[in-house]
This record gives structure tokens, sequence and C-alpha cells, in this order.
């Protein structure tokens, strides 16, 4: 087989994992997610939603959050070799971001997201996609000017839950587009699990061919039907370099209801079962990863500690085996 011998992971449990829970998550537990996480060696991680907590008020807490993050202790000194990054769909949210900012408190990169499929996109964003492209030039350049980088992510690739099949190329072109108008990386998604390996190579394959460097672009797979790690070795095969994943694979689609309350989210789950649907497991990859000999430079032993602790945090088992299972011993036992 033919991949990369050296990765970047970015962890997002603390935004994407944790929205997806129904109850909510202590602000005291997600700081000391973030925390593990950036002592574990991870460079990127996204920390939470700057948009309006009504529908999603697993988000209420998102500024005593990120205060906390920077004043931690524990992180002292190291924040400057550290990515946080924040949700932030639409324009009230960027402007909170870049008060943030100027404050000292803010992120370093915020998340602006599209969808190929226009049903999809509408429902996340509220636009359509014309005038969402509108407002992206626009804020991008607000915020790459207050000094935060753009990340700008691509969705329904491989499938939308809403209208069905869509056209991998066109996810390319809307990467280019990205990048045209200011955004320092692509995140390329496959939001509900319709993503299958052989798809996942062909279109990553496209995307080598269109743009030649992988590092702008990351790798971003749910696992509802079980295929996510398949999936990354596919990416891995094409030569992708750059992915994001949640501890527990956990994560998903906004909860409708949180803590004994209906809210909106984003309407309707779009699956049957809320509890088997997430992203790649965190712990199953870097440790896939580790057997293959592909360098990420994290602490796996502590990730694995780490990953026990959420499971504890949310009430739960999550989906990782390594967490069960531990890693593969590298050494005799003697016995």
């Amino acid at each position: 087989m033919n991949y990369p011998k050296k990765v970047t992971i970015g962890d997002i449990t603390v935004r994407d994992g944790f929205q997806h829970e129904e109850k909510f998550i202590p602000t005291e537990a997600k700081l000391w997610v973030a925390e593990q996480l950036i002592l574990s060696g991870f460079k990127h991680i996204e920390v939470t939603n700057f948009g309006n907590p009504r529908g999603m008020p697993q988000f209420s807490d998102s500024d005593d959050l990120m205060k906390a993050i920077h004043k931690s202790k524990k992180l002292k000194g190291m924040l400057d070799d550290v990515s946080l990054t924040c949700v932030t769909i639409r324009e009230r949210a960027i402007e909170r971001a870049i008060q943030a900012k100027k404050e000292g408190w803010g992120p370093d990169r915020i998340l602006l997201m599209v969808s190929t499929s226009e049903s999809h996109h509408r429902k996340n964003s509220g636009l359509s996609l014309e005038d969402y492209w509108k407002m992206s030039e626009e804020w991008i350049k607000k915020a790459n000017d207050a000094g935060i980088k753009v990340n700008g992510t691509v969705s329904t690739i491989w499938g939308c839950p809403i209208e069905g099949p869509t056209e991998m190329s066109k996810a390319l072109d809307f990467a280019q587009r990205w990048l045209d108008i200011g955004a320092s990386d692509v995140e390329h998604a496959d939001h509900d699990g319709s993503a299958s390996p052989d798809r996942v190579f062909k279109y990553y394959s496209m995307l080598l061919d269109k743009f030649k460097n992988p590092d702008k672009h990351i790798v971003h797979f749910h696992t509802t039907r079980g295929w996510g790690l398949a999936n990354i070795l596919a990416a891995l095969q094409a030569g992708m370099t750059n992915y994001e994943s949640t501890l527990g694979g956990i994560g998903g689609q906004p909860a409708n209801f949180v803590s004994g309350v209906p809210v909106s989210g984003t309407g309707a789950y779009y699956y049957k079962d809320p509890n088997i649907v997430g992203l790649v497991s965190t712990e199953d990859m870097v440790v896939m990863m580790d057997e293959m000999g592909i360098e990420t430079n994290l602490d796996i032993d502590k990730i694995l500690e780490t990953g026990r602790m959420v499971e504890r945090i949310v009430g739960r088992s999550l989906r990782s085996e390594s967490i069960k299972n531990g890693r593969i011993p590298k050494n005799l036992s003697g016995r």
C-alpha cells in the first residue's frame, strides 16, 4: 500500500462531539477535555460555536469556555503553538469572534460552511448558496484583517440526507472557491456517513489531481454505517495527510433535545437512532495509524486515558474499540 508516513490530526470533540449530546456538558468538563487534548499533542482543536445558542444550548457557555482555555494554568505557554477553532456560520457569529479576538480570548481560526446540496445548505445556514458565498467573501476579509484564519467547509460531497446523491466534482469547485476568496484551508466533509471507501479514494484522487498539495485540505468522516476507518484508509491511500476526528466517535447533527428541553437544533434528526451515529473515533484512528508506522506526533496512551474519561463525562459507552482493548503491545510480555 502507498500512504503518507506522517499526518496532521485535529480533534473536534469539544465542539462537534459534544454538540450532539442531549444533556448539557458542564463548561468545566469541556475545559478539561480541551486541556487534555492539547497536553496530548494536538495542535488543532475545535472548541465551540459562536452562533445563537437559543437553538443549540450546548454552546451557551462559548464565551466562558474560550476565556477559561486562555486562562488555563495547565496550558501556560502552550497556546502560541495551538490553533483554536470556533464555528461561525453567519455574520453575527463572525462579529463575536472578531470582538473576542480583539479582547484577547478569541479564536485563531473560524469555520464557515457550504453544502453542495442547496436544501441541506439552506437548512444549516438559512441562506441560499448564492447569498452565502457573497456573505463569506465579505466576512472572510474582515476576519483575516482581525488576525483570524478561516476554514471553508464543503459538505454533502458523497450524498445529502435530504436530497440523496450528489455530484462529487461540484465539491472540488467549491473548494477552489473557498481558497480564491481567502480561506486558509478547506474541510471536505461527509456529514452523514454517505461516503463509501471506493468513492472516497476517487474523490481525494481527483482533489490531488486538481490541487497537487494536500496540506490545505482536511478529511472529515462520519461512521454512521461503520465505514469510518475504511474511509480513512482510502483517504490515506489517495495521499491525504490532514485529518480530524472525535474521542469515542461522538458527534454529528446538533441535538434537538438538551437536558430535558426540546430545542430547534437543525431540525429533525436525519437518522433513526441518534446513539449510533458519530465521527471517526480519534482513539481508533491514531492507534491504527501507529500500527501502520504513520507518525502522528501524539501521546497515544494519554489520548486513550482521555477517551475513557469522556465516556464518564457523557455517561455511556462510546464507539472506540481501542479504549476497551488498548494498544497492541510493542514488546514481548515475557510470559
